[in-house]
């Protein structure tokens, strides 16, 4: 039995007995649990007092013991499931008003009970398997609201979230995903890192997608359907992490590789074609055909992340146990509200031990390793043409307009303006007033690679 298998069979006790399906927190536990983590362990990930995990733990472990009718606790809960499995193997779950009946196959159905009907009560298929657990979630409540009301009240089809890298993308997303995913059948949330083909990710979700929505009905093979008429049939809601791994490094922003254009034709389908679902692409940079979607009444919709107000980076030094101070204003301004970025600078504070005022006041914008290489994969994915623009701009005290830009470069005007629109893209370049300018952090990074103008 896996750990997926478990969270499922443990949501589905719980919400037989409560009504509601398994919060966060309890997810957590159960996991962490099932790894043999202790509850001060599980505490740390989530930044709870390791009482209060004890203490829904203990609730936890309760339900479960009622439900199932034999005791359940931490130390055992692993052999107790795994015993369940083995023995219940041939089972399958009725829920009749809130109340979990387990009955074999040939049997008839309980007496006075009516079967399940989906009809009536849908049957919720999530895979998160592949979301990552990230710890703190500092405050983006404005964020969270707007993609809300794109998914749920509007109905948007398509929602790319993208930003620098280390902005909080998905950090943002499965705080989201983790608010909204009783509101759709089926959830999948699927990482690009390994750079999948589409014949290959549509068969992996197809796969999931076709299991039988009535959990009454007998395993079956039936034809299999393109993906767009699952999204179709289903109300889905899937997120793809990561989707810069789709386009090639060397070339401008949402440059397809070499046999990934099968991608675009799928993100065409999910705009231009009616359904019932919502596709979430994260990472560095959008598909050309997407980013260059803004009008009003568009199914999709681009957010480009920034980073976080004061207030909540500042967390990030009270969480390394850094006093606060006037300076951090002003490195939170630096570093864009970036909180990899941040985190990046506040270790190096505490594990040099030095005075972060002074050390501040010497160097206003530092660059640990760590950062550095944070930037560097972002930066490997640049195009000449835009490392040019790149090493012009960082040679700018101040931001310049696109005269000043073509007198001091010997690109044309066209090369420069298909970079800056790159750039852009890739949210490298801030524009104050129709102006161009690279951020302090990014600045000066630029000047440490060195590029050739």
């Amino acid at each position: 039995m896996n750990l997926k298998e478990v969270i499922k069979l443990a949501d589905d006790l719980i919400f037989a007995r409560t009504g509601k399906h398994l919060n966060d927190l309890q997810e957590t536990i159960l996991r962490g649990t099932w790894e043999d983590e202790d509850y001060k362990e599980i505490a740390k990930a989530v930044n709870r007092s390791e009482d209060r995990v004890r203490e829904v733990g203990m609730e936890l472990w309760q339900t479960l013991s009622q439900e199932l009718g034999k005791r359940v606790s931490k130390s055992n809960f692993r052999s107790t499931f795994s015993h369940f499995e083995q023995h219940h193997n041939k089972s399958r779950y009725m829920i009749c008003s809130h109340t979990l009946y387990l009955t074999d196959i040939q049997n008839s159905n309980p007496p006075n009970q009516q079967t399940y009907n989906p009809q009536q009560t849908p049957t919720l298929h999530h895979d998160l398997s592949e979301m990552p657990n990230l710890g703190t979630f500092y405050d983006r409540t404005s964020e969270i609201q707007t993609l809300k009301t794109l998914i749920l009240t509007e109905k948007t089809q398509l929602i790319t979230i993208n930003g620098i890298s280390g902005i909080g993308k998905t950090a943002l997303a499965t705080q989201l995903v983790q608010q909204i995913k009783n509101e759709f059948q089926y959830v999948i949330w699927r990482s690009l890192e390994t750079s999948p083909t589409f014949p290959e990710l549509q068969t992996n979700l197809i796969e999931f997608l076709s299991q039988p929505t009535d959990i009454n009905s007998p395993a079956t093979n039936p034809k299999l359907l393109p993906l767009i008429k699952y999204l179709q049939k289903h109300r889905c809601l899937i997120i793809l992490d990561d989707i810069h791994n789709l386009f090639s490094s060397g070339e401008l922003a949402g440059h397809y590789q070499p046999g990934y254009e099968e991608y675009r034709s799928f993100f065409k389908q999910i705009k231009d074609l009616s359904h019932q679902s919502c596709l979430l692409l994260i990472g560095w940079e959008a598909p050309r055909e997407i980013a260059q979607i803004k009008h009003k009444n568009s199914p999709i919709h681009s957010l480009t992340l920034t980073g976080l107000d004061t207030t909540a980076a500042r967390e990030i030094f009270k969480e390394q146990g850094l006093e606060t101070q006037d300076k951090w204003t002003l490195l939170i301004n630096h570093y864009q509200g970036n909180p990899l970025w941040l985190k990046s600078v506040a270790n190096l504070i505490v594990e040099l031990g030095c005075d972060a005022t002074e050390l501040l006041q010497n160097h206003p914008i530092l660059l640990p390793e760590e950062l550095k290489y944070i930037l560097q994969q972002q930066c490997d994915r640049l195009s000449e043409i835009e490392k040019q623009v790149m090493s012009l701009l960082a040679k700018e005290t101040q931001p310049v307009n696109l005269a000043k830009l073509l007198e001091n470069s010997l690109i044309t005007s066209s090369d420069l303006l298909n970079a800056l629109q790159s750039l852009s893209r890739r949210c490298f370049i801030e524009k104050p007033e129709n102006l161009y300018t690279l951020s302090p952090v990014i600045s000066q990074y630029i000047a440490f690679l060195n590029y050739p103008p």
